[in-house]
């Protein structure tokens, strides 16, 4: 027993002295190390803890230096990866209303502050804890529609793709300022799209026309093209969805426009939440929401959502860098407000290039790291005016190898389709039509 004490005695020793090694005290170490309260805690405020805080989808909270102090080789570690916070468009090319990226300087101070132990510092140098709104991040909204009854989730296993129809009961039409998809129980929500079909819906002015490469089908699509009933009810299928409206993902929380902009919500309108759940070892229930904020007044600026899509490719087995295209034509001057390029668990990195009338090239987005785990829309800055004649085109890149851990089945060629396993290559677009006249709705009540 005494020999069983010593050698637990030596191996703590050991564990101490590699403790102090890791983590100096603070007579050695620290100098003039940032500490938590003055340097570290302005850069988690502003940049992570919008998440890393409780009740939100991070899984551990940052708010305070008792919670933050065991994860600093961990917060260090992955701010020097670029893990953290999450983003991953190149900087070389755009500027973003939303960069959630650190400067140079604040991952130094990250750095200095892990190596130097973690210092707190004095605690009336910690700055006010942000203000962050509770419940709703729009506020409360004028109108919540919610799914009829709760899902049920089981603990484990693939869920495919949940549709679920919600009425808004508008009885006019209504300009939306703001809107806000809310899941009943995040940890097993991984994003929502959010179409909206308005009765008597017909093609809204097309602003720009697909010119893909062509490509093969899917065995799925192939036999729809064969079977004229199959084809007839995939085409009403997406005309009860309507189009895309809003979304909700990890990196894409709310939509708000800006004073004069709003997107319109036609009477009678019905919403289908398309809602891809992920499970999480326990049994749960799932019921979302959506919240609108009305605007005050009529806008100036009408917004509108489409894609810019190609269903037509297949990525072989075990190719580990397989390139596909999508292209549109603008038929229309329009402005440009944001992109949110969506693959599947294959996607490994997004190119969007523009072509102006007169041959000018522009690299708008490039996204060399693509996360499927984040759904991320990027913002510009400052609005793009794309002229009329302009050429966008997308290319993404799949890992299809053994390689990709994420990867479900390497042994597979893969087609275009909803879920998970299969691939997308997809790009939303919010823009406006410029010289356009916003629609017509009656009133704001």
């Amino acid at each position: 027993m005494n020999q069983a004490i010593v050698r637990f005695s030596r191996i703590l020793g050991i564990f101490v002295v590699a403790s102090l090694a890791l983590f100096p005290t603070a007579s050695s170490a620290q100098g003039n190390a940032p500490t938590f309260t003055k340097d570290v805690a302005p850069v988690l405020y502003t940049h992570c803890t919008g998440c890393h805080r409780p009740g939100e989808i991070a899984p551990m909270s940052l708010l305070t230096y008792e919670e933050a102090r065991p994860w600093a080789r961990a917060i260090a570690a992955r701010v020097a990866d670029g893990t953290m916070p999450p983003w991953h468009a190149d900087p070389a090319h755009g500027k973003w209303k939303n960069d959630r990226s650190l400067s140079a300087k604040e991952k130094d101070i990250i750095a200095r502050w892990s190596a130097a132990g973690a210092p707190q510092g004095d605690p009336n140098n910690l700055p006010a804890r942000p203000a962050y709104a509770q419940g709703w991040q729009i506020g409360q909204p004028d109108v919540v529609v919610s799914m009829d009854k709760p899902y049920e989730l089981p603990a484990q296993g693939e869920i495919p793709y949940q549709y679920f129809e919600v009425a808004t009961n508008f009885t006019e039409d209504k300009w939306i300022q703001a809107l806000e998809v809310r899941p009943g129980e995040r940890s097993v929500v991984h994003h929502v799209l959010i179409y909206a079909r308005s009765p008597g819906m017909t093609r809204p002015q097309q602003v720009f026309r697909q010119r893909n490469p062509e490509g093969p089908l899917s065995p799925t699509m192939m036999k729809e093209m064969a079977d004229p009933e199959i084809r007839k009810e995939q085409q009403a299928a997406a005309m009860r969805r309507g189009p895309l409206m809003a979304q909700t993902a990890p990196g894409t929380w709310t939509t708000e426009y800006a004073p004069g902009t709003a997107m319109m919500v036609k009477a009678g309108t019905v919403l289908t939440f398309q809602i891809h759940y992920t499970t999480n070892g326990k049994v749960s229930s799932d019921k979302t929401s959506m919240g609108f904020i009305f605007a005050k007044q009529p806008p100036t600026i009408e917004m509108r959502t489409s894609a810019m899509l190609n269903p037509r490719f297949m990525i072989p087995a075990g190719a580990d860098n397989h390139p596909v295209e999508a292209g549109v034509e603008f038929t229309e001057d329009v402005t440009l407000y944001s992109m949110v390029p969506h693959t599947h668990l294959r996607g490994k990195s997004w190119q969007h290039t523009l072509t102006y009338p007169d041959g000018r090239q522009e690299i708008l987005l490039a996204v060399p790291k693509y996360d499927f785990n984040w759904q991320t829309e990027y913002m510009f800055a400052e609005p793009l005016r794309i002229p009329k004649g302009s050429t966008l085109k997308s290319i993404a890149h799949y890992d299809n190898s053994k390689a990709n851990k994420a990867n479900p089945d390497p042994t597979e060629d893969v087609y275009w389709g909803d879920q998970t396993s299969e691939e997308m290559q997809y790009t939303a677009l919010y823009f406006s039509v410029d010289n356009a006249k916003p629609t017509t709705a009656a009133g704001q009540k």
